[in-house]
């Protein structure tokens, strides 16, 4: 992720992803996803300077459809996204007290979905379509079906031992 440096991010990236679509309106949503790919998320930054690039649009439109689809995050995610479902077949099977098992892990109080060191974030999702494999748990859209507290923090361990190897 070179675009960011010292919380600064880089205006010249986001300016070759608008010309790379080319700056129509029609254009706005395939320019925030790659955005949001290259950053990891959506900066004030960026979402200004589309605002502005982009003819007809302002940035508090740029904004409003930013804070409007749930795809798009306003905040950092970390490297491993965890979605973990509470649709109503995982939910009935456990898919809560996973999800509680992670928050904790990772310290998450209200309002905030990512660990300190930028790791993981952690979101419900409402389904994920694998009702049959409930509860499930995907990981940057690796899917673990069945999931448990216990298979949950073996698979948390193993993805820090991997960090730290290297």
């Amino acid at each position: 992720m070179g675009a960011q440096c010292s919380g600064v991010i880089n205006l010249k990236k986001v300016d070759d992803i608008i010309q790379s679509y080319g700056a129509k309106k029609s254009n706005l949503i395939a320019i925030l996803q790659k955005v949001q790919e290259e950053f990891r998320f959506l900066p004030q930054d960026a979402i200004t300077y589309i605002g502005t690039k982009i003819e007809g649009l302002s940035p508090a439109t740029v904004y409003g459809v930013a804070t409007f689809y749930a795809q798009f995050s306003l905040e950092p995610k970390g490297k491993y996204e965890i979605k973990c479902c509470d649709g109503t077949a995982c939910h009935v099977r456990g898919s809560m007290p996973v999800y509680t098992y992670l928050a904790q892990r990772f310290n998450l109080q209200e309002g905030k979905f990512t660990s300190e060191d930028g790791l993981f974030s952690l979101e419900t999702v409402s389904c994920l379509g694998a009702c049959g494999l409930a509860p499930v748990v995907v990981i940057n859209e690796k899917v673990y079906p069945q999931m448990t507290t216990d298979a949950i923090k073996i698979i948390i361990d193993t993805i820090i031992s991997q960090e730290k190897e290297g």
